[in-house]
């Protein structure tokens, strides 16, 4: 195949070149309408073209090419220890560029892999897009997958997996599989995705919809949030509703409208919750406080928990030293050794050596030794220890008062 030279330093102007193109550095062309190759563009050292740019294949050596107009390459782009500027429009199959990519206008290709930086001024439709440093696009990013070693900064995105070492920053959009960061993750407007895993902090500034969610840090969502897992090691809040099947926070956090779950929550720390609360299981280790909580099988509160409607479960347990502040309900209710309650609702209730209760309500009862209640009331039977202190005889009647919630 033929070959056409420019010289170092050279300024030529050209349109149609059959063959190939060899470009030496520092070496500027006018094109002609449209500069079309039909073979390779090559490129030793810097180079500079004014107008549009259509070849076969495009390849660079050491060197910057600027390209001010739209460039379309047939198959593939290589740029090798070389960065590629374009005003305008790219379209290309495969992209691999070592030190940097800037396309002002929309960019389309099967695969971009660069080095270093990537940069549009608009839209990225690919495949699969690799960055070792940094990603910066001001448009919409579609993509089947999108990896950066450090970070990501684009708009909105339709992807189907996102990952980056240090810091990612959405606009909002959809990531139909994983987000993955090992830093920081912030999304500007509404967000849905497959799963989000964040090693620092994730912030969602709107509302979001996903599947899991891990956050070893800080996470933070200011609208509502549904989930079907959240695990968050640290801090955090929700400021509206939360809906998913299972929670676990190993910090302080705060839900600012209802959680409902319908799977289990597990808090290490310390839980808020501004409204009602559900779900199917509930464990505190640490202090738990709802406007109301309701379990359709389990509670267990290691710590404390507080509410002002009450707690309910199918069986409920205050462990050893545990505290509640509202009324407790449930089918079978346990309050184990030192632990404090106020008044206790249920089918069945046991209070045990040193425990202190307000009030127990239930058809059947026990208290330890020990163990101090003011008021029983019960409709089937009440075994009190000789050695547990009654401030009231207890009361038998025929039918319980209704229970809170």
């Amino acid at each position: 195949m033929s070959e056409t030279r420019v010289p170092r330093g050279g300024r030529v102007r050209l349109g149609a070149v059959e063959g190939d193109l060899r470009v030496e550095p520092n070496a500027r062309i006018e094109a002609e309408g449209t500069l079309a190759i039909s073979g390779t563009a090559r490129f030793d050292g810097d180079a500079e073209i004014n107008g549009d740019l259509r070849c076969g294949r495009f390849t660079s050596d050491d060197g910057t090419v600027r390209v001010h107009g739209n460039l379309t390459v047939t198959s593939e782009l290589h740029a090798r220890d070389s960065a590629v500027e374009i005003d305008g429009q790219l379209h290309a199959r495969h992209v691999d560029v070592d030190r940097g990519l800037r396309v002002q206008g929309p960019a389309t290709a099967e695969e971009v892999e660069v080095g270093g930086i990537l940069e549009g001024g608009s839209t990225l439709t690919v495949t699969k897009v690799s960055v070792g440093g940094t990603l910066r696009l001001a448009g919409t990013l579609t993509a089947r997958s999108v990896e950066a070693g450090g970070s990501i900064d684009v708009s909105d995105v339709a992807l189907e997996s996102l990952e980056a070492g240090g810091l990612i920053h959405l606009k909002g959009g959809s990531v139909e599989r994983a987000i993955e960061v090992g830093g920081r993750f912030v999304s500007d407007e509404p967000l849905s995705f497959g799963a989000l895993e964040v090693g620092g902090v994730a912030e969602l500034k709107q509302s979001g919809k996903g599947g899991s969610v891990e956050v070893g840090g800080v996470f933070t969502a200011r609208g509502d949030l549904a989930f079907s897992s959240l695990e968050v090691g640290g801090m955090g809040s929700i400021d509206g509703d939360a809906t998913g099947e299972s929670f676990e926070v190993g910090g302080k956090f705060t839900v600012g409208g209802a959680l409902h779950l319908t799977r289990g929550l597990e808090v290490g720390g310390s839980m808020s919750v501004g409204r009602e609360l559900t779900g199917d299981r509930l464990e505190i280790g640490g202090e738990l406080s709802a406007r109301s909580a309701i379990f359709s099988s389990s509670a267990e509160v290691g710590g404390r928990v507080r509410t002002e409607g009450g707690l309910k479960a199918a069986r409920l347990r205050l462990s050893r030293k545990a505290r509640a502040t509202g009324p407790l309900v449930g089918g079978t209710v346990e309050i184990d050794d030192r632990a404090r309650a106020e008044d206790v609702f249920g089918e069945s209730v046991e209070v045990r050596e040193r425990a202190e209760v307000r009030r127990v309500v239930a058809a059947r009862v026990r208290v330890h030794s020990g163990a101090t209640v003011d008021e029983v009331t019960y409709t089937e039977s009440a075994e009190i220890d000789p050695d547990a202190r009654l401030r009231a005889p207890p009361r038998k009647v025929d039918a319980l008062p209704p229970f809170p919630l």
